[in-house]
Formats: structure tokens, C-alpha cells, sequence
């Protein structure tokens, strides 16, 4: 209770009623995979010209993550984190600038990898004051390295050029090399580290990175999952994915090529439980009736799709195979904002895909959707993804919609009733839980993802003595009963035609 000590009119503020429930997102992703160059602690992309700014773009046969994000920003995705992943023991390229015989500043590139020792710096006079400093990214390392600044002959040219100019070592100036470089660069960092003096270094002709490298042999489960980063703000692998909480899809396109790495994206989702992951089919899976995921992984949180599809390669213009999740994951994102998360990511158009590994014919079908392959197929009206099951032998939770449902309403009352923590647990506390849930029920409710012709018929909420105990209530526990009928696929259309005579009657 508030004191008054003294005659007055005291005027307070104070909260009655509901607080709104803002809906959580639904369609940012996390995708996990190699990229050409980069960070490899997880950084947002907003689109596919985003990310070639920073991992790069096409850079091997086996390597589909480009492949992946150009088809969920192609097929209407909107935000996705990007973990770039690489050998655990993978060395950072570096290089120390001088002032004299003393190291001046140290330059990094921002990831690890051999892609490192392809980047070049030149440091030179500021035009107004301070250093300038220059840097290079080949995608091949030129045979005989060059002045791309001062060498106009046709030699191979860089990838990348980024100039910062006026750079000054104050750190009170709008100029100081920390604010201009650090963050802005996608190649470099520059720092004063233990041992350097922190002056203006020396000019330097153009001169390589040195010391990255990928580490030794193949990626393995180890490497995509990076348990031994634990450091908040330094994680990597999907354990850095793990602190994204924003993201509600994960994909990973090699998947199927590591071992283990399937069961542990779907270990990730089960965990959090916020997320859904996209699997692929290995390719080459012509064997239709040994294909059956879900006597390996019987989960909720995921769904496997099938065939690869065919893409056009950007590089050679032709036509080649590539994982179809991150085609997928796009969809999803696009059905999410047209139609809404109750909305099953099926019957929808494959954008970029112009063929597919594998023809699926209506029998084989027949086999493949009870045991959980969505599968993709070519119709007159173009590809379509023909499928929204999920892995679950678990009626209950057998549609990718209801279970991506079911996640949005979770972390949207989770997030949306954070207030609800110390509050005196009584019944104007329980009346204020329910009245909030109410509302956004409701909402759901008219955006058409729940059953019913009135919010009664749709949902029910209960916060009262017969959902907590007295022990519950002395122990400090608030339980809150929910019920919702979503809405779910109409999978199977069927139209019974007979043969009708005219005029005559017909009862039922």
C-alpha cells in the first residue's frame, strides 16, 4: 500500500484488466551450413543479396547452403540467421600492422578458414587526417598478387573491395577505426590487442592475411552443433542457434550427409520447443518402398520432404540437383503471411525449381504420405510441394499446421504474459490471466485458425480453485487450463457423383 503522511488528493495510476498478447513470429529461420567466407557465430540476412554481402555466394558442387537461402528469400521468406559452420580446430587469418619495429593494431577476418589468406589489406595517408585502409577479397587467390587500386590491367579482379578512409586511433573521434570498420566490414575487424601499441601504423603495401585454415578432415557432428562454445554472444554451430530466440524453423541442407545430425535438429526443436525443423530426403533415394523416416525419427517437430528438385545453376546456367528444405522453409514463411500459420504449407508453388530428381506418381504416393514424405510433384499448374505431414505417428499431431500452430500460441502466451511472474498469485491476478488469453484467443480465432462459429465453440480458459490446488497456490504456482480446436487440413477431397433421374425424389 502506498503511505500518505499528509491532508490531500492523491491521484495513482493503476492496471486493471488485460494486457495484449502481440503473436509471435513464425517464420524466421535458422539455416546451418558452409558458406564461402563469414562470421560463424549466427548473423541475420534479410534477403539474398544480404547474404552474398556476407558468406559469399556459389563455392562448391556439395555445398547447398546458397542454394538453400536464394530458395527461401525466392519462395517469399523474409529474415533468416545464417551458422556458418566449419572445423572445430579452424584458424582465424591475422595480420599485425607496425609503427616502427612495434605491432601498431592487429587485423582479423571475421571468421574462420582458409578463405582468410584470400583477403589483402593496404594501409596509406588518410586524405583528411588519420590512415587509410584498403581491403581485398579474392574468391581465388590471384596467381601474383596486385594493387587492384593502382594495377588496371586484366588480371583477375577482387570479389570484395571496401575502403575506409580518415581512420583515427582517438577513440573520442567519429572517425576512430573501431566505430568506422568494426561491424561495418564484412570481411574485417581491426583491434588493439595485448601487446600493441595502439598507433597509427606505418604505410603497407597491399600484403595477404596469413595463418587461416579449415582444419583437418570432413565436418562431423561435433563441428555443426559446437557444444564446446558456450560463451554468451560467442556461440556457434546450432548451439548458437539455440540463443536466437526468434527463430521458429531450422534447416540444415547437408543434413542427411552427417551422421547424426538429423536426430539433432530434432533434439534441438524438441528441446526448445519453439521451432519446427525442415528435413530433406538424401539424394538419390529412388527406393520408394525403403523410404520411411518415421521409424527413425517418430517426432512432432519436424517434416521430411521428397525428392531433391532441380535448380538452375546461377554460375554455369544449367540445371542441377539441390536439397528442396530451403525451398520449403520459404514456403512456409510465405503461406505464414498470406494465409497464416493455421494454414498447412501444401498446394503451394515450388518458386525456382524447374524439374524434380524423381517423377512421383499418385501410387507411390499412396505409400509414401501415411508414413510421414511430403512428397513434391509436377502438375500442370507447375511444382507443388503435396504434403503437410509431420514425422509424428501421433494422430493428435500428424499436420505441420497444428503443431506450428500449436508453437506460435505457446511462445506467444509465454512472451505475452511475462507481467503474470510475482504478481499476488489471487483471484484478481486469475481474472486478469484469463480476460488476457481471452483476447488473443479471440484474435486467432477471427483470423480463422480455430474451429467453432463463436470463440465459446473455439477455445476455453481456466484460472481458478479447480486448476490450482491450495498447495499449488502456497507453493507459488499460477495454473492456467487452455483448450483450443484448430482448424485442420482438408487433405482428402472427396465428391460422391451419381446419376440422378429428374424430377424424381432423393432422400438421404
Amino acid at each position: 500500500m502506498p503511505e500518505y503522511l499528509s491532508p490531500g488528493v492523491y491521484v495513482e495510476e493503476i492496471e486493471i484488466g488485460a494486457k495484449p498478447i502481440a503473436g509471435a513470429s513464425t517464420s524466421t529461420a535458422g539455416f546451418l551450413g558452409e558458406a564461402e567466407r563469414g562470421p560463424t557465430t549466427p548473423r541475420l540476412v534479410t534477403s539474398w543479396l544480404d547474404y552474398q554481402r556476407v558468406f559469399g555466394g556459389y563455392f562448391g558442387a556439395d555445398k547447398y547452403l546458397p542454394y538453400s537461402v536464394q530458395g527461401f528469400f525466392d519462395n517469399g521468406g523474409q529474415r533468416c540467421y545464417i551458422s556458418r559452420v566449419v572445423k572445430t580446430g579452424a584458424a582465424t587469418a591475422s595480420l599485425k600492422l607496425k609503427k616502427g619495429a612495434a605491432d601498431a593494431l592487429t587485423i582479423e577476418v571475421v571468421g574462420e578458414g582458409s578463405w582468410g589468406k584470400r583477403v589483402a589489406v593496404k594501409i596509406s595517408k588518410g586524405t583528411f587526417g588519420g590512415f587509410k585502409l584498403s581491403v581485398f577479397y579474392w574468391q581465388e587467390a590471384p596467381p601474383v598478387l596486385f594493387d587492384p587500386e593502382t594495377d588496371t590491367t586484366t588480371k583477375p579482379r577482387p570479389a570484395v573491395a571496401e575502403l575506409f578512409d580518415n581512420l583515427s586511433i582517438n577513440e573520442s573521434s567519429s572517425d576512430y577505426f573501431v566505430k568506422k570498420v568494426n561491424g561495418i566490414s564484412n570481411l574485417i575487424k581491426i583491434s588493439k590487442k595485448t601487446g600493441d601499441s595502439g598507433e597509427i601504423p606505418d604505410d603497407l603495401s597491399i600484403t595477404t592475411l596469413q595463418n587461416g585454415d579449415d582444419g583437418t578432415g570432413s565436418l562431423v557432428l561435433s563441428d555443426y552443433v559446437r557444444s564446446d562454445t558456450n560463451e554468451p554472444g560467442k556461440r556457434k554451430g546450432l548451439t548458437g542457434l539455440a540463443e536466437v530466440d526468434e527463430i521458429s524453423i531450422i534447416y540444415s541442407p547437408n543434413a542427411q550427409g552427417v551422421a547424426g545430425l538429423v536426430g539433432a535438429l530434432i533434439t534441438h526443436c524438441e528441446t526448445l520447443k519453439d521451432r519446427f525443423a525442415v528435413i530433406d530426403a538424401s539424394q538419390g533415394s529412388a527406393n520408394v518402398a525403403g523410404l520411411d523416416p518415421r521409424s527413425q525419427n517418430d517426432t512432432k517437430y519436424a517434416a521430411f520432404y521428397y525428392p531433391w528438385i532441380k535448380v538452375i545453376d546461377p554460375v554455369a546456367g544449367v540445371r542441377r540437383l539441390a536439397p528442396p528444405g530451403g525451398h520449403m522453409v520459404g514456403i512456409y514463411a510465405r503461406s505464414d503471411a498470406e494465409r497464416g500459420v493455421h494454414k498447412a504449407p501444401a498446394n503451394e508453388s515450388v518458386r525456382g525449381a524447374v524439374d524434380l530428381e524423381f517423377q512421383i506418381t499418385k501410387g507411390e504416393q499412396d505409400i509414401l504420405n501415411p508414413r510421414g514424405v511430403n512428397c513434391i510433384r509436377a502438375f500442370s499448374s507447375g511444382i507443388r510441394v503435396w504434403g503437410a505431414r509431420t514425422l509424428s505417428s501421433d494422430t493428435l499431431w500428424k499436420y505441420i499446421n497444428i503443431r506450428r500452430l500449436f508453437i506460435f500460441l505457446e511462445k506467444s502466451i509465454d512472451e505475452g504474459t511475462q507481467w503474470v511472474v510475482f504478481e499476488p498469485n489471487n483471484e484478481k491476478l486469475w481474472a486478469r490471466v484469463k480476460q488476457t488469453i481471452t483476447e488473443f484467443l479471440t484474435r486467432v480465432w477471427r483470423d480463422g485458425a480455430l474451429m467453432g462459429a463463436k470463440p465459446e465453440e473455439a477455445f476455453f480458459v481456466k484460472a481458478d480453485r479447480t486448476t490450482m490446488t491450495q498447495d499449488d497456490i502456497d507453493n507459488g504456482r499460477l495454473i492456467c487450463l487452455i483448450g483450443v480446436a484448430p482448424v485442420k487440413p482438408a487433405e482428402f477431397v472427396i465428391f460422391r457423383i451419381a446419376q440422378y433421374a429428374g424430377g424424381s425424389s432423393l432422400s438421404e
